[in-house]
């Protein structure tokens, strides 16, 4: 067990992940649609699972359970796994909890975040169930995803990008581009 913070999913999917981007960096890093940004349409699969194998269903994603993924072309066959800021985390939240603005873009409650913080881009993956936010393993910023993953602790400078989602054919799309700029802050500001 790896303790309360991280389940065993969430860091395996992680390990997985950043091994395979080691090997996809060392294979073809240069291949614009794998460095390129979710787009719409895309669909999404877990991290760690053979690319465009299978795409995410509602049912994949368990209430309150962080998964890991990266955005898929279906068109191309090409997994957006090419550069460490398309991690796309998703979390499933009893719909009714959820701010407004975060109902439109989160079909069955599951709402969609890049997993890089804002402050230094470290993966942000620790789920801290007992106060119901994400929290960044690096630097303990923390995250409310129920409101537009405003910044509720730490150093963190903004939210995390919100990855508006649709739900089409029972599959998990990409509804839109990213909310704001993923990563930290700009070099020099």
């Amino acid at each position: 067990m790896t303790g309360p913070t991280m389940s065993r999913r969430v860091l395996m999917a992680g390990c997985i992940g950043a091994s395979g981007l080691c090997v996809a960096r060392a294979d073809d890093s240069d291949d614009p649609d794998r460095m390129a940004l979710p787009q719409q349409g895309d669909h999404l699969v877990e991290a760690g699972n053979e690319p465009g194998k299978d795409p995410l269903k509602p049912d994949d994603i368990a209430l309150q359970d962080l998964t890991l993924a990266w955005a898929f072309d279906p068109q191309k066959r090409v997994a957006r796994n090419g550069s460490r800021l398309n991690m796309v985390l998703l979390m499933r939240f009893d719909a009714a909890s959820l701010s407004d603005a975060e109902k439109e873009y989160a079909p069955d409650g599951i709402v969609a975040y890049s997993a890089v913080c804002t402050h230094q881009q470290c993966w942000v993956t620790d789920w801290l169930k007992s106060v119901q936010v994400l929290q960044c393993p690096c630097h303990q910023s923390r995250y409310d995803l129920r409101q537009g993953a405003k910044v509720v602790g730490g150093p963190a400078p903004r939210p995390l990008p919100a990855l508006p989602l649709a739900l089409s054919d029972g599959v998990l799309r990409v509804a839109g581009p990213f909310t704001d700029r993923v990563g930290g802050a700009k070099q020099g500001a």
